[in-house]
C-alpha cells in the first residue's frame, strides 16, 4: 500500500496542481488576490518534486545529489533574499535578477515535469491493468532513463528560449501591419494610417542602441498619426527623462497623441502620494517635448473636407479592482457628431467589453466607437505565435483579448503587444511591436477582416 501511494498518490496530487498551472489559473490568484503566495509555494514544491526525480534517476550518485540540493539551498535562499529585501520595485536590479533566476531554473523544470508526469500515468495505467487482468503481485514499473533524458531535452529548449529572450528577443522589434475595414469611413480618410506604440517602459530599457532602432523603425512607417496607449514608465517620470530626446525624433503627419496607462501614475513605486501628484504632470510634460499630445478624457478631431476622425483618449480604466478607473467616456466623447470617425486611445483591453456596471463599456456604448487601441497585457512578454496556425500566451487566461485585431459586431479592438518589458527583463515568442493600422472603406462582396488577428 505504502509502494502505492508513494508512486501514485502523491505524484497525483502533484499532476492536479500542474494541470492546474498548465492552465495558469495562477494568474487569476495574482490579479484577483487570492493567496496567490501559498499557491505559488505549491507549485514550485510540485515542479521541484518532479525535478528532484529526474535528477535522481539520471545522477544516482550521492554526492551528485548532495551538489544538487546545495545549489537549490543557494538558489531559493538567494530569491528568498531578494524578494525581502530593500528596492524590490518594477525597475530595481533585485526585483530583475529574481525574475531571471526564476525564469531560468523553474520554467523548464515546468516542461520537465509534465514529461515525467506522463510517464507517470502510463505506469499506473499499466500497474491498474496488470494488477487486475493478470496478478495481484505485479510490482510496480519502476521510472525508466530514456524517459528521464527525454525529459531533460526537452526541458532544454524552453531554457535556450529564455537565454535569447534576456539577450535578444526583448528588442527583437517587429513592425504588424492590418487592415481595418468600416462601412461608414468617408472617402476622405481611405487609406488613413496610425502607428501605436505602447508599453514603452522606459524604466526597463538597458540598450539605447536597440531603442534608437525601434524609434526609427516607427518613424519610417510615415503613417498620418502617431498615438501611445500608456505605460511610458514603471514607477516615476524621471525614469523616461534620458530618452524624451529618443523619441522627441518621431514625427507625424497629423500630429501624436498620448495617453496614460495604469503604470504612469505612480503606484507601483513606493512612491509618497505627494510624489504620486508630482510624478504625473511632470511625465505628461515630457509627453509633450517628445511631441505628444496627452489626452485625459478629451479628444482631438482631425478634419478633411468638413469629415471629421477623432482620436479620443481616455485616462486608465481596468476592470481588476487595484487596477485605476479614471478613464470617463461620456466626458472624452462629448465633442463627437453624427457621422465622426471614432478612435479611442485606452490603455487596458479590458474597458472594451467588460461587465461591470459602474461604467459602460466601448463594445456597447451609446456612441460608436469605430476602433478602440489597447496595450497593457504585453502577451506576458512569453508565448507561442505562428500566423495562420498557433496563438498562445499564458496570459490569455485573464484577459481574452491579449494580443492583435478582434471584432465585435461593428466595433474593432487592436491589442499592441508593447515596445519595452517589464519585470522579466526578456521577450521570448511574444515580440516587442510597432504597430501600423490602416483605415479602409468596406466594399460590397469584400470580407470584413480582422477579428482575432
Amino acid at each position: 500500500m505504502w509502494a502505492f501511494i508513494k508512486t501514485f498518490f502523491i505524484p497525483l496530487v502533484v499532476l492536479v496542481a500542474l494541470v492546474d498551472f498548465a492552465f495558469f489559473r495562477f494568474l487569476l490568484r495574482l490579479t484577483q488576490g487570492q493567496g496567490f503566495g501559498l499557491y505559488f509555494i505549491v507549485i514550485l514544491l510540485a515542479i521541484e518534486y518532479y525535478s528532484y526525480q529526474a535528477a535522481r534517476i539520471l545522477a544516482p550518485n550521492k554526492y551528485v545529489m548532495y551538489a544538487y540540493i546545495a545549489v537549490h539551498v543557494i538558489l531559493y535562499g538567494i530569491l528568498f533574499y531578494m524578494s525581502y529585501s530593500r528596492g524590490s520595485g518594477w525597475s530595481s536590479a533585485h526585483f530583475k535578477n529574481m525574475l531571471i533566476l526564476l525564469t531560468l531554473f523553474i520554467v523548464p523544470k515546468i516542461f520537465l515535469a509534465v514529461a515525467m508526469v506522463i510517464e507517470d500515468a502510463v505506469r499506473l495505467i499499466w500497474y491498474t491493468y496488470s494488477n487486475y487482468r493478470i496478478s495481484d503481485d505485479v510490482e510496480i514499473p519502476s521510472r525508466r532513463k530514456a524517459v528521464a533524458w527525454i525529459a531533460l531535452g526537452v526541458a532544454a529548449i524552453p531554457f535556450l528560449g529564455v537565454v535569447h529572450g534576456i539577450f535578444i528577443g526583448k528588442y527583437n522589434y517587429r513592425v504588424v501591419r492590418k487592415p481595418v475595414y468600416l462601412d461608414d469611413l468617408p472617402e476622405e480618410f481611405e487609406g488613413f494610417t496610425i502607428t501605436q506604440l505602447s508599453d514603452i517602459h522606459a524604466g526597463s530599457f538597458d540598450n539605447d542602441e536597440r531603442v534608437q532602432y525601434g524609434i526609427d523603425l516607427a518613424n519610417r512607417q510615415n503613417s498620418d498619426i502617431i498615438v501611445f496607449t500608456g505605460d511610458m514608465v514603471n514607477n516615476v517620470y524621471t525614469e523616461v527623462v534620458p530618452y524624451t530626446p529618443f523619441f522627441a525624433k518621431l514625427s507625424a503627419k497629423e500630429g501624436m497623441f498620448a495617453v496614460l496607462g495604469n503604470h504612469d501614475y505612480g503606484h507601483y513605486g513606493n512612491l509618497t502620494e505627494e510624489e504620486k501628484k508630482f510624478s504625473k504632470p511632470r511625465l505628461q510634460d515630457e509627453q509633450r517635448k517628445m511631441g505628444f499630445k496627452p489626452l485625459n478624457n478629451e479628444m482631438h478631431s482631425i478634419v478633411r473636407n468638413g469629415k471629421r476622425l477623432n482620436i479620443v483618449g481616455v485616462e486608465n480604466w481596468g476592470n481588476a479592482p487595484f487596477f485605476p478607473k479614471y478613464g470617463d467616456l461620456d466626458i472624452a466623447t462629448s465633442g463627437v457628431r453624427e457621422g465622426d470617425i471614432n478612435v479611442l486611445l485606452s490603455h487596458d483591453p479590458s474597458h472594451f467589453d467588460h461587465d461591470l456596471e459602474e461604467a459602460p463599456n466601448v463594445r456597447d456604448y451609446t456612441k460608436k466607437i469605430h476602433l478602440t487601441l489597447s496595450g497593457h497585457t504585453h502577451g506576458m512578454q512569453f508565448g507561442v505565435e505562428i500566423p495562420g496556425f498557433i496563438k498562445w500566451s499564458p496570459v490569455k487566461y485573464r484577459y481574452h483579448n491579449w494580443a492583435g485585431l478582434y471584432k465585435d459586431r461593428d466595433r474593432y479592438l487592436y491589442v499592441n503587444r508593447g515596445f519595452g518589458f517589464l519585470g522579466f527583463p526578456g521577450r521570448v515568442g511574444i515580440w516587442p511591436e510597432v504597430t501600423v493600422l490602416e483605415l479602409r472603406k468596406t466594399t460590397p462582396g469584400k470580407t470584413k477582416r480582422g477579428a482575432n488577428a
